[in-house]
């Protein structure tokens, strides 16, 4: 495995693998499929691939007929424009009916860099987890992406898989556990819980690395399914540090910072801060100096951890 993977390759790479494996898996793309990586499984299986066009709406609704014919299909686009520009249509032909659709969405976030504010999209998850019945997936890494996506696509019923643009550090193995709706605790701490999703929990740990030269024992759980968030894995954390960050690539509105509160103010109330967008759109420019420039690093999740 590479050091460094984009989720969205490797979801490309796990599509053609699932091709072999499912005679009914059907991929859509609209226009980008080279971005998006679909286009190594339209080249494999050409009978079994459909280039929309610029044209999402078509797109989803398209997807959600043929799943209602007994297909599994994953649909791809830009997050911004799956999420945002065909929202309505995953919302009532996708999600109402219980349409067997992976919305499989990449260049999420403040990574997709240059192309700037109108294509970096902080508002998706929040958006996704708000239709019933929809799976909302953010993988960390290139491993964490296939394991997940093969998930996905085995299970029945809506998802939302939100992949990245950047090449991003590959830190799980191939044998690690992953499994969809349970959170993986990658560090062991008891004085705070850091709770990340996507690339943000490679910052996690780096923050947690640096913390500990601090003397401060930050535990590092990665919350990988957004929806059904694991309840367990947030409440016991609370428990047992007493006080929670949470980290995303995606407002701090909506997202998971929201969604562990959900769960943290039933069930055991601590002091929490939140790492991620804070209200603003983005600009155009490098993903690293993005990421610094707009609250998202490392450095970004120790001062919020020692702010608690």
């Amino acid at each position: 495995m590479a050091d460094k993977m984009a989720t969205r390759q490797a979801y490309g790479k796990k599509l053609v693998e699932l091709g072999e494996k499912y005679d009914n898996l059907v991929v859509m793309d609209a226009d980008l499929s080279k971005s998006t990586m679909t286009a190594e499984f339209g080249s494999t299986y050409p009978q079994r691939f459909f280039n929309m066009g610029i044209a999402e709406q078509n797109l989803y609704g398209s997807a959600a007929g043929l799943a209602l014919s007994g297909k599994i299909v994953c649909a791809s686009t830009f997050a911004m424009f799956a999420s945002g520009r065909a929202f309505e249509i995953i919302r009532n032909s996708i999600g109402y009916t219980k349409a067997n659709v992976k919305i499989c969405a990449t260049h999420a976030g403040i990574t997709v860099g240059e192309d700037g504010a109108s294509h970096q999209t902080f508002e998706d998850i929040a958006l996704m987890r708000t239709i019933p019945g929809m799976t909302v997936i953010n993988p960390s890494d290139g491993v964490s992406a296939g394991k997940l996506l093969e998930q996905a696509v085995a299970m029945d019923g809506p998802c939302y898989v939100r992949l990245g643009r950047a090449a991003v550090p590959v830190f799980y193995d191939e044998n690690a556990q992953i499994t969809l709706g349970k959170g993986n605790q990658v560090r062991e701490g008891k004085d705070v819980s850091i709770i990340a999703t996507g690339i943000m929990v490679n910052e996690a740990v780096m923050a947690a690395e640096e913390l500990a030269a601090d003397g401060i024992d930050a535990r590092v759980i990665d919350i990988h399914t957004i929806k059904p968030i694991d309840e367990e894995i947030i409440v016991k954390a609370a428990r047992e540090t007493g006080k929670i960050v949470t980290a995303e690539e995606h407002s701090v509105i909506g997202g998971l910072g929201s969604a562990v509160a959900e769960v943290v103010v039933k069930n055991a109330p601590v002091k929490m801060a939140f790492v991620g967008q804070k209200d603003t759109y983005g600009e155009s420019g490098k993903p690293e100096e993005l990421k610094k420039k707009y609250g998202m690093t490392a450095a970004d999740i120790v001062a919020a951890v020692k702010s608690l």
